[in-house]
């Protein structure tokens, strides 16, 4: 009888003990240093909701500044979104001089010979959120996720283009789901009588340029010592001095002149808002690609542009058809399966390497995968 209470209190010990350990982490991983389960859970949990409040905050934010019926200025619009970006970096970059151990920023100065080199990405970067805000100016925030669906079948068209890449069988069955669930809304979006055209176009355009973006991003990265920051800075810069001669073509000037709210600090007040929460964006992406993963962040991003659509059907009072809603799901479903997918293919074991030829040398030198 002693023994038998001796054994049930070395269970009862050993169950306590593994629950410690599940909860605090602890064993010999503490003593590397790692946090307590509970802890990065946390801080996952606060990181991915911060990504999901800043996203969904600046497509609404967009949305707005896009849709006002006294200034028909989109260009003008992404332009001072540019300028606050590139403002932004510099003030980052003197905060991290001034408190190197509380900031951690690169070191950014204007480089003419690094802003040529990279002045073909910033041609596909102005196309790709200028695309982006005509298409959302358009379509409006509901039908957004569809609109600019088609990103992850132009990167395995592209990939194959540019770069010989192949797609598995299971990838472009995915990419099959996905482009019946664009086709599906934009046939329910007629139906509804409130299909625009011009935005399904301009959606089409800027998923393409996403694709594009990707892949002369990875390209022209060292060039920027591998720094996202000083890219992105390079970037805006670049797009603030080409956004200047578009925007005399297509006479944003004169309706920026003839705008009755040129002079309201409301105004301006939001448009700076805006241009915060576009180069935080850039931020918190980063932040939950760190503290999660690559798949964990396009999981992430699914999940978040259906919240985005369900919030937007909310705030603006409409209805929905069933089959418009399916192809909300389908489109998501589909991008949710092709991130699960790829996210297989990498785990599995490479190929032994085997000696390259002389092209495919020199495409891995020039050009990156997606």
């Amino acid at each position: 009888m002693l023994s038998w209470s001796l054994n049930m209190n070395r269970i009862q010990l050993k169950r306590s003990r593994i629950l410690r350990m599940a909860l605090n982490d602890s064993g010999p991983a503490d003593q590397e240093g790692r946090e307590p389960f509970l802890v990065r859970a946390v801080k996952i949990a606060l990181v991915v909701a911060l990504y999901w409040f800043v996203s969904i905050t600046m497509v609404f934010l967009n949305n707005y500044l896009l849709d006002s019926k006294d200034l028909d200025a989109p260009l003008f619009v992404t332009f001072f979104q540019c300028i606050v970006s590139v403002c932004l970096c510099g003030v980052m970059n003197v905060l991290s001089i001034m408190y190197p151990s509380c900031v951690d920023f690169p070191s950014i100065k204007v480089d003419l010979k690094v802003s040529r080199e990279i002045m073909p990405l910033s041609v596909v970067f102005i196309s790709m959120i200028t695309f982006n805000n005509l298409c959302l100016k358009n379509v409006g925030v509901a039908f957004y996720t569809v609109g600019r669906s088609l990103s992850t079948v132009f990167n395995v068209l592209l990939s194959y283009v540019i770069l010989k890449q192949t797609t598995s069988m299971y990838a472009m069955l995915c990419c099959g789901v996905i482009l019946g669930g664009f086709w599906l809304g934009v046939d329910q979006e007629g139906e509804a009588g409130s299909l625009s055209w011009s935005g399904v176009f301009f959606g089409v355009l800027a998923s393409a340029c996403v694709s594009l973006n990707a892949i002369y991003t990875k390209k022209v990265m060292p060039v920027v010592d591998g720094s996202i920051w000083k890219l992105s800075y390079y970037n805006n810069l670049n797009a603030c001095a080409l956004f200047l001669p578009l925007m005399i073509v297509f006479g944003e000037f004169g309706r920026l002149a003839s705008f009755s709210q040129l002079l309201n600090m409301n105004f301006w007040g939001m448009m700076v808002v805006g241009g915060v929460f576009g180069f935080a964006i850039g931020y918190v992406t980063g932040l939950q690609i760190k503290y999660t993963s690559p798949l964990t962040h396009n999981v992430s991003g699914t999940a978040k542009a259906c919240a985005q659509t369900v919030l937007a059907v909310m705030y603006y009072h409409t209805s929905k058809s069933g089959l418009w809603w399916t192809s909300n799901l389908m489109v998501l479903g589909g991008s949710s399966a092709y991130t699960w997918v790829k996210g297989l293919e990498m785990k599995k074991p490479s190929p032994p390497p085997r000696e390259s030829s002389e092209d495919e040398e020199k495409l891995l030198k020039g050009d990156s995968g997606v």
